[in-house]
């Protein structure tokens, strides 16, 4: 995991535009804050998705059609804390519905929180989570013959280009089997007044998870980069439905990071990409989804109709 850390961002701190993936926020710290930006005032997205599954967990399970006499796998790519999931868990125990909990999760420390909790909240609840990649962890679920359900919640659909989403579903599909389900969470497009806010907070959560992605760096790779020279930099272009997460350097300097002996150069102003987040509407979707093996089926949404999830069939 390090070695890759460290090839990713030589990588991308190399390329022009600079780039390190998202992904790399997640470490104990990154965990910790981001639970902090789903309960701030300005983050709407988790509150919508989670109020689909607070008020419609009933209609989830129609929609998808389970049966109770029939076993099925419930699996959550990028897991987290659970918090949403536990609402659909409750009345899968009280309807005495037959599965297990598989959540996926790069976060080993998120697993372990989660799976402590469920411990503790829904014990009848059967947990096997997964540390690593969702592919990996997906292959080696791939030659069971039940039914599977996969949850991909958050919008974290959103942080691909609609291309590699397309490949995303494509992928998802190959290591599933016909009438497997995906229940896919996306953002909605809406106005910047709404979204900006969303990843430039006023206390300065969201910029304070950024930077640590560069104190990650120090710590892991051995980097010097001084967060005083560094500052969190979000763009939202409304007439797309895309908003982008910069850090950007302050000053004209040159960063070492001696975990791979290399120094990068950034010159006043220079930005690293760290995030995209895309909105949807359902002609996106479907422009997606086209383009796989997978066809949608239902959708729900939030009462102010930011947030939907679309279930969509394995064919």
């Amino acid at each position: 995991m390090k070695e890759q850390f460290n090839k990713d961002v030589d990588l991308g701190l190399r390329n022009f535009p600079k780039t390190i993936p998202s992904k790399y926020f997640y470490n104990k710290k990154g965990d910790e804050l981001f639970m902090q930006i789903m309960n701030l005032p300005e983050y709407y997205l988790t509150r919508a998705e989670f109020e689909i599954f607070k008020e419609q967990a009933n209609e989830i399970i129609a929609a998808l059609k389970l049966d109770p006499n029939v076993y099925f796998e419930l699996i959550e790519l990028g897991a987290g804390d659970g918090t949403k999931t536990k609402e659909l868990l409750k009345p899968l125990i009280a309807g005495g519905f037959n599965f297990d909990y598989i959540p996926i999760d790069i976060s080993k420390n998120a697993l372990d929180q989660l799976e402590e909790s469920l411990q503790e909240e829904l014990p009848k609840v059967k947990v096997l989570p997964k540390q690593g990649d969702y592919f990996k962890m997906l292959e080696e679920l791939k030659d069971s013959d039940h039914l599977k359900i996969v949850l991909f919640l958050g919008s974290n659909l959103g942080n691909m280009s609609d291309q590699h989403a397309t490949e995303f579903i494509y992928k998802l599909g190959a290591n599933l089997k016909p009438n497997d389900k995906l229940f896919l969470g996306v953002d909605l497009m809406k106005s910047k007044a709404i979204v900006g806010p969303a990843y430039d907070d006023s206390q300065g959560v969201t910029a304070e998870f950024n930077l640590n992605l560069l104190s990650r760096i120090n710590e892991e790779l051995h980097g010097d980069f001084n967060l005083d020279a560094f500052e969190h930099k979000p763009e939202y272009m409304e007439d797309e439905g895309v908003a982008k997460s910069f850090i950007v350097s302050t000053k004209t300097q040159t960063v070492k990071i001696n975990g791979n002996k290399n120094s990068y150069f950034f010159k006043k102003g220079e930005k690293i990409h760290t995030e995209i987040s895309r909105k949807y509407n359902d002609a996106i979707i479907d422009e997606i989804v086209k383009e796989t093996d997978f066809k949608i089926v239902d959708k729900l949404q939030d009462s102010k109709k930011y947030f939907a999830d679309f279930i969509l069939i394995r064919s």
